[in-house]
């Protein structure tokens, strides 16, 4: 009883935040959109990499030691791809609308204060590093699924690495590998900065909710399921093989039962990629992590 109850104080703060935001935009209706659009703009150029930053920067996380954790971040992103790929091929799917929402869990908006929450600020570096790697798999082979048999422009890769989120992450890499620190007054000033891009992005994914439709919900019900499952199922095998401290482990197991990122819509409605059935895929898909993340949290907590 003692492991569930901690299992709920860690999933509904995050979960209440989110309908709070769902509740904002169904009030505000038309004048949400534009309400948000500023506050997402400060959070993604701002917030977000100072949170990046300091996380990695700081004291407390080591390159070295989260190695490990760091590949099992990509290969369970890949891994989840190519799982992916012969149920999209059983089902009749377009592998190009399907593959990538399995590859890009929402490690971000809904990841890392599941992290901060489960395991300690202390840990929120390495929470950090498995964003990290989603982002970088899923911006390289992810993007090429997305962009397999069409014409047109295709995105470069360093556009992506160009964005300030991935400079803070290479920034606070470099910090982190050097072993230099900031004068603490202006570490304590990001930091306080970032640490407020947490509850906002949660409140911004329950905003971002109110455009989802379920006009293909077949579909994203498999996915709902079939993008947790694939990530669980790759990080018991790498769970029986790599070196993971336990606090490693568990981020490891919260990381692999998240659900697809708003991003993959996002991303999707770019590429006119069947946007309606990625968008049921993520709003699905996020509506199950009730349940998948709690079995997550079962499976990566001490018990």
């Amino acid at each position: 009883m003692h492991l569930l109850e901690r299992i709920a104080g860690i999933i509904l703060p995050v979960f209440i935040i989110i309908g709070l935001g769902y509740g904002y935009a169904q009030l505000r209706r038309d004048t949400v959109r534009g309400d948000m659009l500023a506050a997402n703009r400060i959070s993604m150029d701002v917030l977000m990499p100072l949170l990046i930053f300091t996380a990695l920067a700081s004291k407390n996380f080591d390159v070295a030691h989260n190695l490990a954790l760091i590949a099992a971040g990509a290969i369970i992103s890949i891994g989840s791809g190519l799982l992916a790929w012969p149920v999209a091929r059983l089902l009749g799917y377009d592998a190009r609308s399907f593959v990538p929402p399995m590859m890009y869990n929402n490690c971000g908006n809904m990841g890392l204060p599941l992290a901060v929450l489960a395991f300690g600020a202390a840990q929120l570096g390495a929470a950090v590093a498995l964003f990290m790697a989603c982002n970088l798999v899923y911006f390289s082979l992810g993007v090429k699924v997305l962009e397999s048999g069409r014409d047109g422009p295709r995105v470069a890769f360093w556009k992506f690495l160009a964005n300030p989120v991935m400079i803070a992450t290479a920034l606070g890499m470099a910090f982190a590998v050097a072993h230099t620190a900031l004068p603490a007054p202006v570490f304590l000033a990001m930091k306080m900065l970032g640490d407020a891009c947490i509850p906002l992005m949660l409140f911004s994914l329950g905003v971002r909710m109110c455009d989802i439709t379920l006009r293909s919900w077949s579909i994203g019900m498999v996915g709902a399921v079939v993008c947790p499952l694939s990530g669980l199922a790759v990080a018991w095998l790498l769970d029986c093989v790599l070196p993971l401290t336990p606090d490693q482990r568990g981020q490891m197991y919260l990381f692999a039962s998240l659900p697809p990122a708003v991003t993959c819509f996002m991303m999707a409605e770019r590429y006119g990629q069947e946007p309606d059935k990625v968008a049921s895929i993520v709003l699905l898909g996020n509506l199950a992590s009730l349940l998948f993340v709690p079995f997550g949290l079962w499976l990566g907590l001490p018990k």
